[in-house]
């Protein structure tokens, strides 16, 4: 990985949508922002009927960290199993700090800038296939814009919005800056 930018973006977001009872948990993520040699975008969208209501929207990939894992060694895993890809991290793009209230955790997402150097086979973890029904979506920068947009029809398309909105118009700022056409 290069070095890490100098104006690594950090966002402090609240939950808006459900009342603070309390949070109880943390919870650390390694989440990427994933692109190929065509420009284009890599989610993960997940049609979900749960605490947080019926919704179907895109996130990018990534996940929980383990106990004692490495952020790096978690975005690696986590982008092998959701989309059966190996990348080359090519910096962290910052941090968001954000809450789910209905669930009383606090999320910690780390976001790195990652390129796809090779696919594979998706190793989706059961709750992920049999909760979520995760599948792979590749979009060009202004289809995920207006998708996000179209999605906060929902409080937790909302949630997952405003946090994943900046972080992807910073990555398309890196990757301008790089030369790089998204």
């Amino acid at each position: 990985m290069e070095n890490a930018t100098t104006d690594e973006l950090y966002l402090e977001l609240r939950d808006e949508e459900w009342p603070l009872e309390s949070i109880t948990h943390d919870r650390r993520i390694a989440r990427g922002i994933v692109f190929d040699d065509d420009g284009k975008f890599y989610f993960v969208r997940a049609n979900r009927d749960d605490l947080f209501g019926k919704a179907t929207h895109i996130e990018t990939p990534g996940g929980g960290v383990e106990d004692g894992e490495e952020l790096m060694t978690a975005i690696r895993r986590e982008l092998s199993e959701e989309l059966g890809i190996e990348v080359d991290v090519l910096c962290k793009i910052g941090v968001v700090s954000d809450y789910y209230n209905v669930i009383h955790r606090h999320n910690l997402s780390n976001y790195y800038l990652c390129k796809i150097t090779s696919f594979g086979e998706q190793h989706m973890t059961e709750e992920e296939i049999r909760d979520f029904h995760l599948t792979t979506e590749k979009m060009t920068y202004d289809e995920a814009v207006a998708e996000y947009e179209l999605r906060r029809e929902t409080a937790i398309g909302r949630l997952i919005a405003n946090r994943e909105v900046p972080v992807l118009k910073r990555a398309k700022e890196i990757l301008e800056n790089r030369g790089i056409t998204v």
